[in-house]
């Protein structure tokens, strides 16, 4: 009796774990279901029954400390033991809560479960938390609090008068090593059953829409999963051995006859005004009611029609823009300092090329992220201006500067002292970055609105910029750093609309307005812009010419643990968790070369 009293305990223990993952999930799908296609009777059970595995394994690892203190039990009495295993069960429930609720908050945003890059973000804590309203932060503190205090009420007047009334056996040998037999048992859902594959985030994957599969997976398990992955980056993913590969990677990146370019410059050395458009969705952007400017200019310029965003975030963009590099979906190379100081970045080759007159304008903290030592250390730009150039008064958002006082000083700096020409600009705008405080309310809908506002900052400055006689001999590019993850609703975090973003060049230095309906991306931007300025850029190995008629023009974005390739012969769009495509039509070559230009990817970081 004493013996299986402390087998009936330990059951009871693993079992309240796994219900507190079936309230999560009940919140994850009362919160973000409506959205999201909306869930039924069936989803719902689905939801369950195919995340139960991730469940019982956290459930697994979780009941592994009070599985000892019973086994201690067995020669300590169990009051002495009872304060050890209240602590555990309180911090236990504070860890669920509080990856429970960030998750919660994140993902409406994100589109994808908490990972462990906000521990990168978390060390600038006033721009991690900047993306949240004062009303989620305050609601998601108070939602832990109760969480927490509901839990150990259940646990104070259940299983631990259980607990406290256990005795002491007389046989204590005897019962401690069957005791331990029976908690081994544990290993079997902590490990995923006794097959060769082990517990992994694939298991909760069932259906054809991501949300019902994002809805089945236990975020501790994703958050803490992520977290161990090592950064042997060459091996993670091999599709193929190393030198194939490469062998269909070089197929793709064959550099042609620079001869044969298509030049859409009257200049080879213009003015270079680069707009870097937080949260930019091409169909927001292309709307003349929300962005009448952006979409007036797209048919004034170079449109770039069927282009796309690298990756979902900022700190990826950046790199993807400036670097030609594209965006790794589970890490970012801005974590490492030491890769990215060896990055190519077309910055660099301005200046090596009589661009000597380089200034970079953020109105958030330039440090977060470690940005700064990415824009010194690879992009050489060394004079920046950020929120701590602003009076207190002028950071009037989270976030910092608005971009309206942004574009205005970089105007001015334009305009009150005459720059030395050929001269870089680059502009990061923020105020279209989440919770949308803007200073004109033109639409309902807070990003609409956000996007508006911006729209009317840039028009304005292009506007400005038309009256001086710089606009001749300028290039000015809009380009967005992502789309919006969560706009428009209903839409899976992998498909194209998601990733789907603007690219413009206007100004006196474009030869006459053009729509290039060629597919490209981020990474691409390099390639293109230094081509038609005659500069070098072989040393952008994941970045073409998308104004040559010979490169192999095609687009590639990576969301969270996936890839896809599109080109006008069809689409290849790949899930790491699922080990299986999404979706591919057309031609069939695309599965090769999307692999192989993802397996490159991580070999180069892996190299750097």
């Amino acid at each position: 009796m004493v013996m299986k009293r402390r087998v009936l305990l330990l059951f009871v223990i693993f079992v309240f774990f796994i219900l507190v993952f079936f309230f999560q999930k009940t919140l994850f799908v009362l919160m973000h279901g409506k959205v999201n296609g909306g869930v039924g009777f069936f989803d719902f059970i689905d939801i369950l029954s195919h995340g139960l595995p991730i469940d019982m394994s956290v459930s697994g690892y979780l009941t592994i400390i009070p599985a000892l203190l019973l086994l201690a039990s067995v020669w300590i009495p169990a009051k002495s033991l009872n304060l050890l295993l209240s602590v555990y069960i309180c911090i236990s429930l504070l860890v669920i809560a509080t990856i429970t609720f960030s998750d919660l908050i994140l993902y409406g945003h994100w589109g994808f479960h908490l990972d462990p890059i906000v521990l990168f973000y978390l060390r600038n804590p006033n721009e991690a938390m900047a993306g949240g309203t004062f009303g989620e932060l305050f609601f998601g503190s108070v939602l832990i609090i109760i969480f927490v205090a509901i839990g150990y009420f259940i646990y104070r007047f259940s299983f631990r008068k259980a607990f406290i009334r256990l005795t002491i056996p007389r046989n204590r040998l005897t019962t401690s090593l069957l005791f331990f037999v029976f908690a081994c048992v544990l290993f079997f859902p902590i490990r995923g059953g006794i097959t060769v594959s082990t517990m992994n985030i694939s298991h909760a994957y069932f259906s054809d829409r991501m949300f019902l599969n994002h809805a089945a997976i236990n975020p501790a398990f994703n958050f803490f999963y992520l977290l161990n992955k090592n950064d042997d980056f060459e091996s993670e993913y091999p599709f193929f051995d190393k030198e194939e590969a490469a062998r269909i990677f070089n197929r793709l990146s064959v550099r042609p006859e620079k001869t044969d370019r298509l030049s859409l410059l009257n200049t080879t050395r213009p003015n270079i005004i680069l707009f870097i458009l937080e949260s930019f969705s091409f169909d927001v952007a292309l709307d003349s009611v929300i962005s009448p400017h952006l979409s007036r200019f797209a048919k004034e310029g170079l449109f770039f029609k069927n282009f796309y965003a690298n990756s979902f975030r900022t700190d990826r963009g950046l790199t993807s823009i400036l670097s030609g590099y594209p965006a790794h979906p589970t890490t970012a190379i801005l974590k490492y300092p030491k890769k990215t100081d060896n990055l190519p970045a077309f910055p660099n080759n301005l200046s090596e090329n009589g661009y000597h007159n380089q200034l970079l304008y953020y109105g958030g903290d330039v440090n977060f992220a470690n940005m700064r030592s990415y824009f010194v250390g690879s992009c050489k730009i060394e004079d920046i201006v950020s929120d701590k150039d602003f009076p207190l008064k002028e950071r009037l958002t989270k976030w910092g500067v608005p971009d309206h006082i942004l574009i205005d000083r970089a105007f001015q700096d334009l305009t009150e002292t005459k720059p030395v020409e050929p001269f870089l600009r680059i502009l990061l705008t923020l105020s279209s970055h989440e919770p949308f405080n803007v200073p004109t309310k033109r639409f309902d809908d807070p990003f609409l609105n956000a996007i508006n506002y911006t729209d009317d900052c840039i028009g304005q400055f292009v506007a400005d910029l038309k009256t001086t006689d710089l606009w001749d001999n300028t290039l000015v590019i809009f380009i967005a750093d992502h789309a919006m993850q969560s706009y428009p609703p209903n839409a899976n975090n992998y498909e194209q609309v998601r990733f789907h973003i603007p690219m413009i060049w206007i100004g006196g230095a474009v030869a006459q307005p053009m729509v290039i309906s060629d597919y490209g991306s981020q990474n691409d931007l390099a390639a293109t812009l230094l081509s038609q300025l005659n500069i070098d850029y072989s040393d952008f190995i994941f970045s073409k010419d998308m104004l040559h008629p010979q490169e192999r023009k095609f687009s590639f974005y990576a969301y969270v643990n996936g890839f896809c390739m599109m080109d006008s012969s069809g689409i290849y769009n790949y899930d790491n968790n699922q080990q299986k495509a999404l979706k591919h039509v057309g031609n069939p070559r695309l599965e090769k070369e999307a692999k192989a230009f993802f397996q490159m990817m991580y070999i180069d970081l892996g190299r750097r």
